[in-house]
């Protein structure tokens, strides 16, 4: 007769937590997994790799492993937890600083990273932001950009607010560069010159002027440049080093 599995006392984590740095599931009943946690997060990565992150269903990952979806409970204890798991695979490490940089050229070189990342996995965009970082390969990202801004001369607690808006401004920023990319936004190439003529005399006789300045150029709808607003939150971030070594 099979004995029953002791009671777990671990604490009740966040989803995706505890098998994000390598803890064993809790037991349950049932044959031994024929998988391990791991290839069930690569089939779903590799899944959203092809066709987004609606692909990464429960359903198409069991049917991409010869698994029924109930089998996948054994592995992961809900959509949740798959998500936050995916996740921290799709960012993976950060790519190493170059060394000698200072913490100008290693904050831009972490954002353009950063944008790289997401251009080459946009579905990251669509996965659901649920606060602080958590998880192994996206807290070594912010660990590489605490080190170049305490590095400066923050105070540990400076340095992570300034890492928490640099990571926002990427994250904004590659949400917009994408929007443009779709040949259906009023932003892309293809479609800003008609959305401007469009909206060139309705903006100036409707008491829109400084709007209606910039369609005149020729530069509103139009794309963000990240180096503007990069070097603006830069140029704060060097504010900030002056105020404290004052």
């Amino acid at each position: 007769m099979p004995t029953e599995p002791e009671p777990d006392d671990r604490p009740d984590l966040p989803p995706g937590l505890a098998p994000a740095w390598g803890a064993t599931p809790r037991p349950r009943r049932g044959p031994k997994p024929s998988h391990s946690l791991a290839q069930i997060v690569a089939a779903a990565v590799e899944l959203a790799d092809a066709d987004g992150l609606a692909a990464a269903s429960l359903p198409n990952i069991a049917a991409s492993l010869g698994l029924t979806t109930n089998a996948l409970y054994r592995y992961v204890g809900s959509k949740d937890e798959l998500l936050v798991l995916l996740a921290d695979a799709g960012f993976g490490p950060p790519p190493p600083s170059p060394p000698g940089s200072d913490w100008r050229l290693a904050t831009r070189d972490w954002t353009y990273a950063a944008l790289d990342r997401y251009r080459a996995r946009p579905w990251l965009l669509d996965l659901p932001v649920r606060g602080s970082v958590v998880t192994p390969h996206r807290l070594r990202w912010t660990e590489q950009l605490l080190s170049a801004l305490s590095g400066a001369g923050l105070s540990d607690g400076d340095a992570l607010g300034c890492a928490l808006l640099v990571a926002d401004f990427a994250r904004a920023t590659a949400d917009r560069l994408r929007a443009r990319a779709d040949p259906d936004s009023p932003d892309s190439a293809v479609r800003a010159d008609d959305v401007r003529a469009f909206l060139r005399p309705l903006l100036a006789d409707g008491g829109y002027p400084h709007l209606a300045a910039l369609a005149a150029r020729g530069e509103y709808p139009g794309a963000a440049s990240v180096d503007f607003g990069l070097d603006r939150v830069l140029d704060g971030i060097a504010g900030l080093l002056t105020t404290s070594r004052t």
